[in-house]
């Protein structure tokens, strides 16, 4: 069994009573054309918020009342076929103002919550295909959300930008690691390893020590041999004393023996003490450390240098998991799209804006965007089939064309604002009235 099909509703007759500026007026649209023309501050755009106000009860221009100067009460009545609408504004003392709404099925039921009714009927977007081309980009993007459920557009653009900014980051921090590495050079022959400056340390000082233990012992040999000569010196000086110290010859005697004792002892020792080793050349080992030293200089920047380099690698990789990261929420916030049922074909959703056939949405010619809006205006009103234009003075003869045959295709009933236009059918207001409405004669 398959589901029926929704109602669809059209405008029948539309009455307008002191609404800004008409006075009074009475339409039971032919066709799906309905061009209301004249001057301007006739009440052309008063007619079209007529329609505007009955449905939606919300402002469609600046004026802080809807109700024409002078009057007490404004009263907007709508027949849909099997919908009423009666809707009545009425004038206050301090210059603000009340309304009613009634609504009514062909049976004369009156529903109790009106305005949810009429909200199910008009939709969430604009009913003038025209203002949704002159919207901003970013605007339009939210209007069309709707149609794609289940897709959190806010949190797939927030985490894109987030990880934008990551990226950035470590593509910076990547470029300043290559950068620092660029300015080290390593030189040919570079080891891996350092070499161990201790060990050399340790044989200068062990050198150091032995050679002054030489000094020291030289030093200790030089102050015996000065010992021996003072001491022989004595000898010498007391023999050319003995004559006159006769009375110390038993005791010199025996210092003389003593010291000529020790004096033996010592040239002996001395004999036997051999030659001093030679002294261990210190010029080479520090050479060698200062040679070290520069080596390990070397693998201290070369390993500064592959620190660099593997921290570039890493942050790239690290730059590589974001873009892939933001290009999976692309492809699928792609798929959501692709997979959402889109009133137009060709319509896609950008970077904040909307597309058509790839490109952004405003750089489609004026044809494209009035034939994509129709459409966008027909499946957010999918029940009404009623459009505004207001501003349908711009569109050229190709475009009202368009616009004609777009009503054709959609089945839609479209209410146009011009300006003093010729077109068989158009209904002339002026001074709040109809002056004039011309019978739609059919081409032969």
């Amino acid at each position: 069994m398959t589901d029926k099909p929704a109602k669809t509703y059209k405008i029948v007759r539309l009455e307008s009573e002191n609404v800004k500026r008409l006075k009074a007026v009475s339409i039971s649209p032919d066709g799906n054309i309905v061009e209301i023309t004249g001057r301007n501050k006739q009440g052309k755009t008063s007619l079209l918020d007529s329609v505007w106000w009955g449905l939606t009860g919300k402002s469609a221009s600046k004026q802080p009342s809807p109700i024409r100067a002078g009057e007490e009460k404004a009263t907007i009545k709508l027949d849909l076929g099997s919908l009423s609408i009666t809707r009545r504004f009425i004038a206050q003392d301090d210059g603000t103002y009340t309304h009613t709404l009634i609504v009514e099925s062909e049976e004369g039921a009156r529903f109790q919550k009106p305005q949810n009714v009429l909200d199910q009927l008009v939709g969430e977007l604009t009913m003038d295909p025209l203002e949704f081309t002159k919207m901003k980009p970013d605007v339009q993007f939210d209007a069309l959300r709707r149609f794609v459920p289940g897709f959190d557009f806010d949190k797939n653009a927030a985490d894109n930008d987030k990880d934008f900014k990551a990226r950035t980051d470590v593509n910076r921090r990547a470029k300043e690691a290559r950068a620092q590495a660029a300015g080290i050079v390593v030189a040919d022959g570079t080891p891996n390893e350092p070499i161990d400056e201790s060990a050399l340390i340790e044989e200068l000082q062990d050198a150091g020590t032995h050679n002054a233990d030489i000094e020291k012992r030289r030093a200790n040999r030089a102050a015996l041999q000065l010992d021996i000569d003072r001491r022989a010196d004595d000898v010498l000086r007391a023999r050319d004393q003995i004559e006159e110290l006769k009375r110390q010859i038993a005791a010199k005697e025996q210092g003389i023996a003593a010291d000529e004792a020790w004096i033996s002892e010592q040239r002996e020792r001395l004999q036997k003490a051999g030659k001093l080793p030679a002294q261990i050349d210190q010029s080479e080992i520090t050479a060698k450390i200062a040679a070290a030293r520069r080596i390990n200089e070397a693998v201290a920047e070369k390993n500064k240098y592959l620190d660099l380099l593997a921290r570039a690698e890493a942050l790239e990789l690290e730059s590589a998991a974001l873009t892939k990261a933001m290009a999976d929420r692309d492809a699928e916030k792609a798929k959501a799209i692709a997979g959402a049922k889109m009133p137009v074909d060709g319509i896609g959703f950008g970077d904040g804006i909307i597309t058509l056939n790839g490109q952004p949405f405003d750089q489609a010619s004026q044809a494209e965007q009035i034939d994509a809006s129709m459409a966008i205006a027909m499946a957010a009103n999918s029940r009404l089939r009623v459009v505004l234009i207001r501003d349908a003075a711009l569109l050229d003869d190709d475009s009202w064309q368009a616009v004609v045959a777009l009503a054709e295709k959609y089945d839609c009933q479209v209410w146009l604002e011009t300006v003093n236009s010729d077109r068989a059918g158009a209904i002339v207001i002026e001074d709040g009235s109809i002056l004039q409405e011309k019978t739609l004669e059919a081409a032969e």
